[in-house]
């Protein structure tokens, strides 16, 4: 006889595409069927479509939670901590992990890809039983599941959730944490004591199992107050960006480290190999700021517009890039950058946008007027000056197209000007 959970996980694949709100109003037709599990497993399965497709096209599992599916990861970014954690096991044939917050198990399945145990621990027990449903229709047979809330060793109450209990005999290499980032109410918190579990009131605890731990967080946080908090055992720091948004911050944090941290900005692409920067904080407090100083708005024409990804906005990252790269920066406070040669275009491409300039003017009534009048369907972005993209863009008189990229943005050397620019997609359209 078939379970509860083959039977939702059926009844879901046959009817995707139908009237939620009428199943729901007619549930009395099928009585065998625990329509609520049901209704969330269509809701949540549409939410991994182009997430992750791996599971999104295996009509067998489970969901039990949709918020769980929104605040999963993608593939991409589960892939790259799974390669990660690869990186940090080092030379060992054989390792473990313990994922001290399963919630729906997909990083837990990308790192049992990798590793050779893993040990799945979520507090909610609807996630343990689907999760250990999913991983059998997976065939991941190295995975343990463990149902109870992680707390500290000197909890008093729940003894089974102690970092002790959990892995003195499981013996992990690594522990991966993600906390829950939201507080009572579902209010969203950025404190990492605000999180569930607390990692400062934990990492001790878990230090006396493992020497290292992954830690996953808000892309919100800031990277200098986490890493104050969470003390000199952070050693690596990465910021991953997909999609053209900012995803998770990872740290590594090792029991054994000593010296300064490094930072990974790192832009993931399906299909494409990821690019990334690495760099030290003392490296780009060091560096210096180059600036642009074109003769005039007129000789920027024929050179390249580079706008940094997310993943490097967010690291920090400005001066060290220019001398990295051979890039001059049009403003101390303007995150764009001027390159003068194919070979500095093709450096970049891939931690970020690359436009080839067309024109370019200083920004004012007559030039808005023109560019508007030329290229009528465009895309526009405005930095730095003092007016934002929807407001250029109403004065532009224009609509979304791929006429060309308009740019208005402040240069230090000759005030606010306005660039037309086409996208490049390196060795395709962009000639040296």
């Amino acid at each position: 006889m078939k379970n509860r959970l083959t039977m939702a996980a059926e009844f879901a694949a046959v009817h995707m595409n139908d009237d939620l709100h009428r199943l729901l109003l007619n549930r009395s037709r099928w009585p065998e069927i625990d329509m609520d599990l049901a209704i969330e497993c269509i809701e949540s399965r549409k939410k991994l479509k182009g997430k992750v497709d791996q599971w999104y096209e295996n009509d067998k599992l489970v969901y039990p939670s949709k918020l769980s599916a929104e605040q999963c990861s993608s593939s991409l970014t589960a892939e790259y901590k799974s390669t990660l954690a690869a990186e940090i096991a080092g030379d060992k044939k054989e390792w473990k992990l313990a994922d001290l917050t399963g919630g729906m198990g997909v990083d837990s399945w990308f790192f049992s890809l990798k590793a050779s145990e893993i040990l799945y621990c979520e507090m909610r027990e609807e996630l343990c039983t689907a999760a250990g449903y999913n991983f059998g229709i997976l065939g991941a047979g190295n995975i343990r599941i463990c149902n109870c809330a992680v707390v500290p060793d000197d909890d008093t109450e729940n003894k089974c959730g102690r970092i002790s209990e959990l892995l003195s005999g499981f013996k992990p290499d690594i522990v991966y944490i993600d906390p829950a980032r939201r507080g009572e109410g579902g209010k969203k918190v950025f404190l990492i004591e605000d999180c569930n579990p607390d990692v400062l009131n934990l990492k001790d605890d878990i230090f006396k199992h493992t020497r290292h731990i992954l830690l996953k967080l808000s892309p919100m946080a800031d990277i200098s107050m986490v890493t104050g908090r969470l003390g000199s055992s952070c050693r690596e720091v990465h910021v991953i960006s997909a999609g053209g948004e900012c995803k998770e911050l990872l740290i590594w944090m090792d029991r054994e480290w000593e010296g300064e941290y490094k930072i990974t900005a790192v832009e993931l692409e399906k299909g494409v190999k990821n690019q990334s920067f690495e760099f030290l904080s003392s490296e780009e407090k060091a560096a210096g700021f180059i600036p642009a100083l074109p003769e005039s708005p007129e000789s920027l024409k024929g050179r390249w517009l580079f706008e940094p990804g997310k993943a490097l906005m967010k690291s920090g990252c400005f001066n060290l890039l220019s001398h990295a790269h051979h890039m001059s920066k049009l403003g101390i406070s303007t995150h764009y950058y001027i390159l003068d040669s194919y070979e500095s275009a093709e450096r970049v491409h891939g931690l970020g946008k690359v436009y080839r300039i067309k024109e370019c003017f200083n920004l004012d009534k007559r030039s808005i007027k023109d560019a508007g009048r030329r290229y009528p369907h465009s895309e526009v972005t405005a930095r730095n000056i003092p007016m934002d993209t929807d407001t250029l863009r109403k004065k532009l008189g224009i609509t979304s197209g791929d006429d060309a990229h308009i740019f208005g943005l402040k240069s230090d050397s000759l005030g606010n000007l306005l660039f037309i620019t086409e996208r490049c997609f390196i060795s395709s359209d962009v000639q040296a």
